[in-house]
């Protein structure tokens, strides 16, 4: 079970942040943004966005992609819940696992907390293997030890098939 954090207390996690519908930039922006609006979160640092190819399904578009720092104020679990209502309000309708989608938000590390729970697994299970998520998290803290041991930037060397977008 996470532990519940003092609202004094600041924890520092990453975010990945994904669209394949609609205005993808506009998206990531107003994804940020609304994460920017919630009391107990400030965002520290962003990525440069990425675009890739889907993962699982794929007819469907490609993803715009982005990590970003946070500093929060409250548990994972809390975070968790303001990540589904932001995701909601933008209009993500979860129809298949890895289909489409207006938003995505990942909650990918969580201070060095590890979570295992059915709906909240953190670190995130899939981030050592994929490079929208190791690429663009190397650009804001290439010295982050994963979960693996390695440093991102390590991790982040072997990833390939990104495309940069400008923003």
């Amino acid at each position: 079970m996470p532990s519940a954090v003092n609202a004094k207390e600041i924890v520092t996690c990453y975010l990945g942040l994904g669209s394949n519908l609609g205005d993808r930039m506009a998206n990531l922006a107003e994804a940020r943004r609304r994460l920017g609006q919630v009391p107990v979160i400030k965002i520290v640092r962003t990525s440069s966005i990425c675009e890739t190819a889907p993962v699982g399904p794929q007819d469907q578009p490609d993803f715009f992609n982005q990590v970003v720092q946070a500093e929060v104020a409250c548990s994972a679990r809390r975070l968790l819940g303001h990540i589904h209502r932001i995701e909601q309000e933008m209009g993500r309708v979860r129809t298949r696992r890895w289909g489409e989608r207006v938003i995505d938000i990942d909650i990918l590390l969580y201070g060095d907390e590890t979570i295992d729970e059915p709906d909240l697994q953190v670190p995130h299970p899939q981030m050592l293997v994929r490079q929208f998520v190791l690429v663009p998290l190397a650009e804001i803290a290439p010295k982050l030890i994963l979960p693996d041991g390695r440093r991102v930037a390590e991790a982040a060397d072997t990833a390939g098939g990104i495309r940069w977008v400008k923003s």
